[in-house]
């Protein structure tokens, strides 16, 4: 999750209380705020769900195998023995992600994988199945809320005030 550095600060002072007491007012107020701090909190969407119907996982493990594959669903259908309806409908049903927010999320997460190994923007992002480097940066800001450098160095997003948290 994206958390402020009001937020932070909130946990790490609430941290320092030995035991919380609901009678004291200045330890209530400061679990008050950090409830409504959380709230507000904008959930980072890293899980990637899979689906349970065998044609979907067909699917699947050939895009987990290659990320970066660039078959239209149509084509990928032709080989798990369903239509793209189909598949459309069971990743809808099963994952409660459309196809093709699955297949980004999937290429976004595999991106994230290689930069943790130690590879270059470029490399990730090409390998992931992003067209250039800038869809790839765009992609991640969209969804995480800073840049790929910045998240993976615990950076803070200018002009946001904003520090991403990874699990």
């Amino acid at each position: 999750m994206n958390v402020s550095s009001l937020l932070k600060e909130l946990i790490l002072h609430a941290c320092t209380f030995p035991k919380l007491h609901k009678r004291n007012p200045a330890e209530r107020r400061i679990v008050e705020i950090i409830i409504d701090q959380l709230k507000a909190v904008e959930s980072i969407p890293l899980q990637l769900p899979h689906p349970l119907d065998s044609r979907a996982k067909r699917v699947v493990k050939t895009l987990l195998a290659e990320p970066g594959d660039e078959r239209t669903l149509e084509k990928l259908c032709e080989d798990c023995g369903a239509s793209k309806r189909t598949i459309q409908r069971l990743f809808l049903d099963e994952t409660k992600m459309t196809f093709n927010k699955w297949r980004q999320q999937l290429r976004l997460l595999h991106g994230m994988q290689r930069l943790a190994a130690g590879e270059k923007v470029t490399a990730a992002a090409l390998e992931a199945g992003y067209n250039s480097t800038s869809a790839f940066i765009s992609m991640f800001r969209k969804q995480l809320g800073t840049t790929p450098t910045r998240y993976l160095h615990g950076g803070v997003e200018q002009g946001k005030g904003v520090k991403s948290i990874s699990p």
